[in-house]
């Protein structure tokens, strides 16, 4: 009786060590999406660089697109963009923007400073498309397939490594599954 006053809060103390070690075996950016094969949620937003002129969800059924949410504050935003132009000179799909939680001004001098590889711009002014997408930081992406529904979440910025195995092999995939080779 007299070991187990010692050996309990010693087993406690390092089962709480080996949780500690494994989460910090973890990488963070790699949480799972509940919205993954699950259709993408609807929106109606003004464009960014057309006040008054509505994109819809349900415009983009029967493709596959990419949504990337930026905005012209974020620094990682800049980290990916030039790839994001060069990924978009490749015309393997269209790519919205999605600007988020930025001024109307900002994003559009953002994008003639970097460049625009967007098929269209929406703007989400106070962050509720991108609430609905489960965004907590900017930049991610969706990849979104012709049915609508979510497939892929890249959450921070593209690298050209996770452009050339992840986002390329599965939009070819999904273009091949939707007859859209």
């Amino acid at each position: 009786m007299k070991y187990l006053k010692f050996l309990l809060p010693l087993g406690i103390f390092l089962a709480l060590v080996l949780f500690l070690a494994r989460g910090l075996q973890l990488d963070p950016r790699e949480v799972p999406s509940p919205l993954i094969n699950k259709p993408a949620p609807a929106f109606a937003l003004d464009q960014l660089d057309k006040p008054g002129a509505i994109i819809k969800r349900d415009d983009m059924l029967g493709k596959v697109w990419l949504l990337n949410v930026f905005a012209s504050w974020c620094v990682a935003c800049r980290e990916e963009h030039p790839l994001l132009v060069e990924f978009s000179r490749l015309k393997m799909l269209p790519i919205y923007g999605l600007n988020y939680k930025d001024e109307r001004i900002a994003g559009m001098k953002w994008l003639s400073s970097f460049g625009n590889p967007y098929e269209a711009l929406l703007f989400d002014h106070d962050g509720r498309v991108g609430i609905d997408y489960g965004v907590y930081g900017v930049p991610e992406s969706f990849l979104i397939d012709a049915k609508g529904v979510i497939r892929y979440k890249q959450i921070g910025p593209f690298t050209q490594e996770s452009i050339d195995t992840q986002l390329i092999p599965l939009v070819q995939q999904l273009k091949k599954e939707a007859g859209n080779v």
